[in-house]
């Protein structure tokens, strides 16, 4: 497929949904223009490292302080997940990655200059909850196959891109 190596401003370049187990679940490049040929291979060899640093970086991460006990007769409250990587940035292009409470990773590949990734990524994940995980034919564990997400998340990125 495709490896960032020029950036042009204000853009969205391709977008990574990695499975709790690390394998790449779907993968979608928007934005050609200064992005060079890679291997499909590749991108799969980048959805299983990024998994594997994501997962060493959230055990490496400070621990909390504990929360106060719960009051008899009340709810627990639910210790937040460690956090892994969010943000990789370089000078040509940024990977922000967004991680489900289920262990999904979204990984957005965008120009250094795009604003407010983290509200796109989470339009994103809103996308792929109503079209992905309301299908009663997905599996969680195999690959995305939906067409209306990818015209959704096409136009959708698009929008953003025509900025």
């Amino acid at each position: 497929m495709y490896a960032i190596i020029a950036a042009t401003p204000w853009t969205v370049f391709l977008l990574n949904i990695i499975l709790k187990s690390g394998g790449l679940a779907y993968h979608k490049v928007f934005h050609e223009t200064g992005l060079q040929k890679v291997s499909t291979n590749d991108f799969l060899t980048i959805a299983s490292t990024f998994h594997g640093i994501d997962l060493i970086a959230a055990g490496l991460n400070p621990i909390k302080p504990l929360a106060p006990p719960t009051p008899p007769g009340g709810i627990p409250s639910r210790p937040e997940p460690s956090s892994g990587i969010e943000v990789l940035e370089t000078e040509n292009f940024r990977i922000q990655c967004f991680t489900s409470l289920t262990g999904i990773k979204f990984l957005l590949f965008t120009d250094t200059t795009q604003t407010n990734v983290d509200v796109t990524l989470r339009r994103i994940y809103d996308l792929y909850t109503d079209y992905v995980m309301k299908n009663p034919f997905h599996n969680l564990q195999n690959p995305v196959r939906s067409d209306i997400f990818d015209r959704k998340l096409l136009s959708y990125i698009r929008e953003i891109n025509n900025r």
